[in-house]
């Protein structure tokens, strides 16, 4: 999902306005397909109403024996204002709020039969009256988004079961991802989602356990690959996109029309639906690329698709290939922003509005971004609920990469009147500006993350520090390890320690020990950890010794992150010298002696530390300009010209 919070509430509507949807029109042949959905629905445009037949078949793959399901039911956190999501977000989602006073603003989901049929297992049994909700997360009794099923017909290893599901839904009115805005519709975790099963070995389970989170107000998804056949009705003057391959087309004498789609190797099925899209096509490589926009925004079609190249080429080029063959792109209308900039397999939502300048590249950003997560959410399927920081902080990362790479460092967000501002720049700024930067760490549940610091937790910091593990390991290094990581971790829902596992691997083949026996140190600090890296150059000075200076150079660590650092000296004579540091006492003072004095000096010259907090006390120099206050008061004028530069914008 694209940046959440704290982007202000009014730059939320611009940055996240988009919809592309991707459809696997060829198989993908190497996850393991758990469960196999066919649901049939007609969407009531009128009364905002789904009806829904699924037929489930899941299928144990554990050496264990399961004695109950579990299932994710999404939609009820719209119920009321009694569910974990709606208490702990308050009602809102990026700045936009549901409406409180109109009951049709909320929406939930009921089974209206639930049933397996007869198999190797045993006899058909009616299990309707027999589940029940359940709060993993939290006491609150009130949430209804999770349902376990217990079996009293026990689910051997290696066997599966069909469920037969009979459902109702009501959308909400869209504030938070899903639901209905007057005539567009955008559906997502609208069924009832059977929840992962985690075997003993599979990230962190010991013994076999069910996954199956409540829905919290920051938290994104979690679920196993499988197949999807999903019929839609919808009346027929509407135009639908959705997760996977349109596979027919049929239309039925009252008025309404039924769309089959298919999709393999997936871990979730989203629709949208509007009679007002306009239709634009395109392809890259082997990727039909299609683009569903609104009228007023049809102008700037090609932005969506030429930014979803660009990352479809950079992905390829520099993680793995994109194995669907389709990906739609959805531009929901200004009045559904609440639907913008969010995710689903082979389909995403990004988006504009009217006028948007070439060089505020926010409809770019938020395609490149949501097309990242195919590889993050989708082919890898991080848990979101418990280290959102690899989906998120890893697109954030490479959506930085992409931006300033292919539109310039300093200019590849806004370049505009004067002012510029590059991607992995503003994704830095987000979090060295906390004011308390050291508030926790980014590994944790998304729900006791504390309170207004999801974005900076979960996107910022991550990107942050993989931008300076980049910067110590080399770019060739960094991307040898994403490689690895992808290949060797596609399908399989990998953990943290998986990764830093790659990361050891990699580096230490790469450089030896150069770092140390291990990486560990470093991800103790910036995963596990909530130091914080501030180094000062504090001083420089000369004196004569013999025919030549011997120089001083003290640097300082403020911070308690310790970060190995080079200081880049300047002589006079022009000569420079590169020294080294492994960070970590509280000061330390270079001794170098040359021809001429030192004149001032460096840290972190190449930028590799780019988590370092302040930027500011990390040169020094013996003679500064004449003017201090003349200087200081224009680079004053300048922050401030630039900040209100920026707030008007946001308004």
């Amino acid at each position: 999902m694209v940046t959440p919070h704290p982007l202000p509430p009014a730059l939320c509507p611009l940055l996240l306005i988009l919809f592309v949807r991707i459809a696997s029109a060829q198989s993908v042949p190497f996850s393991p397909r758990i469960a196999n959905y066919q649901i049939e629905v007609q969407l009531n445009t009128e009364t905002k109403r789904l009806e829904g037949k699924e037929t489930l078949v899941w299928k144990n793959s554990s050496n264990d024996v399961i004695r109950e399901l579990q299932f994710h039911l999404y939609l009820n956190a719209f119920r009321n204002d009694q569910s974990t999501f709606m208490r702990e977000s308050g009602g809102q989602l990026r700045g936009d709020f549901i409406d409180r006073d109109n009951p049709e603003s909320y929406g939930q989901i009921d089974i209206l039969s639930l049933k397996t049929r007869a198999g190797p297992s045993g006899a058909a049994e009616n299990l309707t009256g027999k589940y029940r909700f359940f709060q993993p997360d939290d006491a609150n009794s009130d949430d209804r988004t999770v349902i376990r099923v217990p079996l009293s017909q026990p689910l051997a290893p290696g066997q599966s079961i069909t469920l037969d599901i009979t459902f109702q839904a009501k959308l909400p009115q869209i504030f938070a991802r899903t639901g209905y805005s007057r005539d567009f519709f955008l559906v997502a975790q609208w069924f009832p989602k059977i929840g992962v099963y985690e075997p003993a070995g599979t990230r962190y389970a010991t013994s076999g356990q069910w996954n199956c989170h409540q829905f919290h107000a920051h938290s994104e998804f979690y679920a196993d690959y499988g197949v999807y056949d999903v019929a839609i009705t919808t009346p027929k003057n509407f135009r639908i996109g959705a997760t996977g391959l349109l596979k027919s087309e049929r239309q039925n004498p009252n008025g309404t029309k039924t769309l089959r789609w298919h999709a393999e190797d997936v871990v979730d099925f989203a629709c949208t639906a509007s009679p007002d899209f306009e239709i634009f096509d395109d392809r890259w490589r082997h990727v039909a690329i299609r683009a569903l926009m609104q009228p007023e925004h049809a102008s700037q079609a090609k932005r969506h698709i030429e930014a979803a190249k660009t990352a479809l080429a950079y992905f390829d080029k520099h993680l793995g290939r994109y194995p669907f063959t389709t990906l739609t792109i959805v531009d929901p209308p200004v009045w559904a922003m609440g639907a913008a900039g969010m995710e689903y397999p082979t389909f995403i939502t990004a988006g504009t509005s009217w006028g948007m300048p070439p060089t505020l590249r926010l409809p770019e950003q938020v395609t490149i971004h949501e097309f990242g997560h195919q590889y993050f959410m989708q082919l890898l399927a991080t848990n979101e609920f418990e280290e959102a920081w690899m989906d998120e902080g890893f697109n954030q990362y490479y959506e930085g990469r992409i931006m300033d790479e292919t539109y310039g460092p300093k200019s590849s967000i806004v370049e505009l009147l004067g002012y510029r501002v590059g991607n992995l720049e503003l994704s830095r700024n987000f979090y060295v500006h906390l004011d308390f930067p050291a508030i926790a760490p980014s590994f944790n549940n998304v729900w006791q993350l504390p309170d207004d610091y999801y974005g900076e937790l979960v996107y910022f910091k991550p990107a942050t520090w993989m931008r300076t593990l980049d910067g110590l390991v080399g770019r060739s290094v960094m991307d040898e390890i994403m490689r690895t990581y992808f290949e060797r971790w596609k399908f399989k829902h990998p953990n943290a320690k998986n990764f830093i596992a790659i990361v050891n691997e990699v580096v230490t083949k790469r450089h030896g020990n150069r770092f140390g026996s291990n990486m560990n140190w470093f991800f103790d600090q910036v995963l596990y950890g909530s130091q914080v890296c501030d180094y000062e150059l504090h001083s420089v000075t000369s004196v004569r010794q013999g025919s030549g200076y011997q120089s001083a150079v003290t640097v300082y660590r403020k911070g308690d992150a310790q970060l190995p650092v080079e200081v880049l000296v300047h002589f006079g004579d022009g000569n420079e010298q590169l020294l080294h540091w492994d960070g970590k006492a509280r000061s330390h003072t270079f001794t170098v002696t040359q021809q001429t004095r030192a004149e001032w000096a460096r840290i972190d010259p190449q930028q590799k530390i780019y988590i370092d907090i302040n930027l500011n006390n990390n040169s020094f120099a013996v003679h500064p300009p004449r003017s201090p206050a003349a200087k200081y008061a224009a680079k004053l004028m300048f922050w401030v010209q630039n900040w209100m530069q920026w707030l008007t914008w946001l308004v």
